[in-house]
């Protein structure tokens, strides 16, 4: 089979895998789509994502549809050709977390995810025309969600994840900075979750054309306007860390600050007096437990994540895709892969 590897930074390559075969409790999944994400970017970059090392090849890819392929010995209640998509994450080691953090499985020590290289041997992606997971990795799609905007699952599962740390956002008023792929969605998740309306800032106006689509009721470009002031809550979505300061500005008095934009692993310079004088309450948001069930259900209720696909490639057209996501000025959002050959 085919699959997307990046050796070293700016050397990706469509190699030649053997073809996988499921093993007991194991699903075979021919791929159909695959979602470029900033970490996979950085791979293709700069050999590295956060303190994630490249240091052997790696498939990229975490952001996967396509259909069952074969299911191994075992496995109960999927069948050939149903079309799934898949939860990245594997715990390694003892499951247990203290009592603070119970459930949240995104916050434990150890996780493997499909395309990083965060421990050694590295996590193989989807990025592939065939991947062997785990039976409980697989996500059915419901009817009506096509495997192209189910490989968006994922990221809306993580925009998802971000509004249920902000609280209850029914009826109230939310400004999202930064509208790439991940801001667009959270706009679209904070708007599915019931909020009254929602802005969105960006330095691209680009970026903010599919934010408008994706249920943003005001877009603010950022190169001749500011942010508001006194927004109740607020998502710092750019993972700028020149933006910090201006978002807590724009955060109200006793507001919440929810950062799901990945700050840099490196030291950065900021203002953080409003967090003190103004009480906001700033809280992460790290990946997903479960969102992404809460995804599919979200697309199979109406919630429409076409807007914010830009552009489409073919497998072996991946550097191309990859460079087509790393440049803003291509009005490029979500890129993805068709991984059928």
């Amino acid at each position: 089979m085919k699959a997307v590897v990046v050796h070293a930074a700016g050397d990706v390559r469509i190699d030649e895998h053997p073809d996988p075969r499921p093993g007991p409790g194991e699903v075979l999944l021919a791929m159909e789509w695959g979602g470029i994400c900033g970490s996979d970017i950085s791979y293709f970059r700069h050999g590295s994502t956060g303190t994630a090392v490249l240091r052997h090849p790696l498939v990229l890819g975490h952001e996967v549809a396509g259909r069952v392929a074969a299911v191994g010995p075992g496995v109960a209640g999927i069948s050939e050709g149903d079309a799934a998509t898949v939860h990245p994450a594997t715990l390694v080691g003892d499951p247990r977390v203290p009592d603070r953090i119970a459930g949240r499985t995104n916050l434990h020590p150890c996780v493997r995810y499909l395309g990083s290289a965060a421990l050694d041997p590295h996590t193989d992606g989807g990025f592939s025309e065939y991947r062997v997971v785990r039976a409980d990795q697989i996500r059915a799609l419901p009817d009506g969600v096509s495997t192209e905007h189910g490989a968006l699952a994922e990221p809306l599962g993580v925009a998802l994840h971000a509004v249920h740390r902000a609280g209850d956002v029914r009826g109230r008023t939310v400004l999202v900075n930064g509208a790439g792929p991940i801001g667009s969605l959270v706009v679209a998740a904070a708007k599915h979750r019931g909020a009254a309306a929602v802005l969105a800032s960006d330095v691209a106006a680009p970026a903010l054309a599919v934010a408008s689509p994706m249920g943003a009721d005001t877009t603010i470009d950022l190169t001749d306007g500011t942010l508001p002031d006194d927004v109740e809550i607020v998502f710092e979505a750019s993972g700028a860390a020149a933006a910090i300061g201006p978002v807590l500005r724009a955060t109200a008095r006793g507001g919440t600050l929810v950062q799901v934009g990945n700050l840099p692993g490196s030291a950065v310079s900021a203002v953080l007096g409003d967090l003190v004088t103004r009480e906001i309450s700033w809280v992460g948001s790290y990946r997903f437990v479960d969102e992404i069930d809460d995804a599919l259900l979200a697309m199979r209720d109406g919630l429409d994540v076409s807007p914010v696909i830009t552009h489409r490639f073919p497998l072996a057209q991946a550097e191309e895709a990859l460079l087509t996501a790393a440049d803003r000025t291509t009005g490029s959002s979500k890129v993805l892969l068709n991984l059928t050959g």
